[in-house]
């Protein structure tokens, strides 16, 4: 039976937005983890297949292959993948670089950037036993900071029970055990040397950072209620029903923290949703929000268990973006839409921009919005350029594998992967 709760929606205006939401659905009949078909909406809006493999293709080789590139091959089988505008390694790219790569079957990528991040990256003792130093030096193989964040180990969890499922376990490195034994160690985080679990287990969402009080809130980029749902079903940990339950609060959690009207997400946010702002940045709609349209999408098509709502997201985000120029959005607003009193500077130059990182999400909300004009954002995606701005910022690793996971998933190339 389905359980039905009252959701009490923030609302920038202070005035409560009161939601129905659902839990323990089932998926959807058409969704993917049902069917195992993905849409193509390249192909739907017109596109020739073999032009969309070339595109995919394009931006993995503009990324991984190109000297002007993000991946970097090291010693005789390890390689990283760089932040490189800030010269750092970071466990965010690297698992994303591991997810591109067992998502497009390149095997050696995955394997090598996994075994550069567990012998630098990774503590193998102490209290972070598991976990990951979020940023490395990769010309000293140093960590730049010890401590971890919590979307860097969701990727790479769910990157290698998925390469478990692809590839086996007995081409050099058991996946699976690597998965298995992040999740062990998670769950034996107590507290001990202010370190935690991953997710707050008392409000089941992820942390910002598992440790000290950064503990006790989040980022909304970091929900990937589509990721509890691998775990549920491939990591045989034990936690399968704490998952399920995670997903389900994640979906709930989107809910309470986008804006009635625009849809627009903090950067950082209370359990309750309510935006949370920093001592380096007041709560705002910035780099990390931009995510946020792509891990519902993702959850949208795979698994489908909150489609009403995930289409009138979609198009409330959307239609506001439409609404201030298809060719000259921003990429940061206060969560009402206005222009941005703070703007949090990338590059050189601070200065809003229109990036081709949010044009990329914004394009995979169209896999969720039925409305048949949407498709002008996956036209604009199919025309955009990953290059240098007039000023000369560049930014291949985030604008970059923004663009090539939305290419992956507008082609149905970004899939859950299961055991053969």
């Amino acid at each position: 039976m389905k359980k039905v709760f009252t959701l009490l929606l923030w609302s920038v205006l202070g005035s409560p937005v009161i939601l129905q939401a659902q839990t323990g659905n089932k998926p959807a009949k058409d969704a993917a983890i049902v069917t195992g078909k993905y849409r193509n909406l390249f192909k739907e809006a017109g596109y020739q297949q073999k032009d969309i493999d070339a595109k995919v293709a394009k931006a993995y080789n503009d990324l991984f292959e190109s000297p002007n590139g993000i991946y970097f091959e090291v010693e005789d089988s390890l390689a990283y993948v760089s932040d490189v505008k800030n010269r750092d390694a970071r466990t965010e790219g690297l698992s994303y670089g591991m997810m591109v790569a067992v998502q497009l079957n390149k095997k050696e990528a995955f394997d090598r950037i996994w075994r550069w991040s567990k012998k630098y990256s990774q503590h193998q003792e102490g209290p972070r036993k598991g976990y990951f130093a979020w940023s490395i030096n990769p010309k000293t193989n140093k960590p730049n900071s010890p401590g971890s964040a919590s979307d860097g180990e969701f990727y790479f969890i769910t990157a290698l029970l998925f390469a478990s499922n692809k590839w086996g376990n007995n081409t050099g490195i058991n996946y699976y055990k690597e998965a298995r034994f992040i999740l062990d160690e998670m769950w034996k985080k107590d507290g001990t040397g202010n370190i935690y679990n991953l997710i707050n287990t008392e409000h089941k969402q992820i942390s910002f950072v598992p440790e000290g009080n950064n503990y006790n809130w989040t980022d909304p980029s970091y929900h990937l209620p589509a990721f509890y749902e691998v775990w549920a079903q491939y990591a045989k940990d034990g936690h399968e029903d704490f998952y399920k339950a995670c997903a389900d609060t994640s979906r709930a959690f989107f809910k309470r923290s986008t804006h009635p009207v625009t849809a627009l997400n903090p950067d950082y946010a209370e359990f309750s949703g309510a935006p949370h702002s920093t001592r380096w940045m007041p709560a705002a709609f910035r780099y990390d929000s931009w995510r946020v349209p792509m891990n519902i999408a993702m959850d949208y098509v795979w698994y489908g268990k909150d489609r009403v709502w995930q289409r009138d997201y979609a198009q409330r985000f959307q239609n506001f973006l439409r609404s201030k120029g298809m060719d000259r959005f921003d990429d940061q607003f206060e969560l009402d839409g206005s222009r941005p009193e703070f703007i949090l500077q990338a590059g050189p130059v601070k200065k809003l921009r229109h990036s081709i990182g949010l044009i990329a999400t914004a394009a995979s909300a169209s896999l969720m919005n039925p409305n048949e004009n949407s498709l002008d954002f996956v036209h604009k995606l199919w025309n955009a350029k990953l290059e240098p701005f007039e000023d000369g910022y560049y930014d291949a690793y985030y604008d970059g594998l923004l663009y090539l996971f939305c290419l992956m998933h507008l082609s149905g190339k970004y899939q859950i992967i299961h055991a053969k």
